[in-house]
């Protein structure tokens, strides 16, 4: 998979669809880099609710179905204000991977808009009857799924920034022409690239052709 965005891109994007990549290694990362080329042209892949729905989708964080048709109305859809809602979310995850990876203290607002939301993350307990008749414990069905799917990846994002030895496994791309962001779970926590195939293997290829330039001795 390429994740190279084309240098001529009309912009904004009529729909990011196609340039959503998955290397973050979490969910919180994999949404963190819905924003593309943060050191460049800022290009968002977010554009449009329905990119929101089917990135969520796409993750399995919002299942195909959820929110049929009803009476055969109209398929309810996201709203502008859960997409304006996530972007926050993401640019305060964002503020607090780029705090952990320099070694500073995590913004308070954005912790904050973190912690607001896991109340949507939590279990919903339900007791009740199936169709056979059989009191059952279950999951009460979340009354708006998206901000549910959303309050998921707030809680990935809480549980890898919340504890040392998680946050100190989170990664900014070394590549100066990258900005993923990825969490490191190789065994020595040395990992400096998004993927070797791409922006490792073009480092190595800058590496040598350098060497390859410098001066007999």
């Amino acid at each position: 998979m390429d994740i190279d965005l084309p240098d001529e891109l009309v912009l904004p994007l009529s729909s990011g669809a196609p340039y959503w990549y998955w290397l973050g290694g979490r969910p919180a990362l994999d949404f963190v880099n819905t924003l593309r080329e943060r050191w460049r042209r800022r290009v968002e892949t977010l554009v449009t609710p329905e990119d929101l729905e089917a990135w969520m989708q796409r993750t399995a964080l919002l299942p195909e179905d959820w929110c049929p048709n009803r009476g055969g109305g109209q398929k309810r859809r996201l709203t502008d204000e859960v997409l304006r809602e996530a972007r926050e979310l993401r640019e305060a995850i964002d503020a607090c991977v780029q705090a952990a990876v320099s070694g500073e203290p995590l913004d308070r607002a954005a912790v904050t808009t973190i912690d607001d939301w896991l109340v949507h993350a939590g279990a919903r307990p339900q007791f009740a009857l199936d169709d056979d008749g059989d009191a059952v414990l279950g999951e009460r069905a979340a009354s708006d799924s998206p901000r549910r799917a959303l309050g998921m990846i707030a809680l990935d994002a809480a549980e890898m920034l919340g504890t040392p030895a998680a946050r100190a496994r989170v990664r900014i791309c070394a590549a100066d022409d990258c900005s993923a962001r990825f969490y490191d779970r190789s065994p020595a926590g040395k990992r400096r690239w998004c993927s070797m195939r791409t922006c490792g293997n073009a480092a190595k290829v800058r590496a040598h052709r350098a060497r390859k330039k410098e001066p007999a001795r």
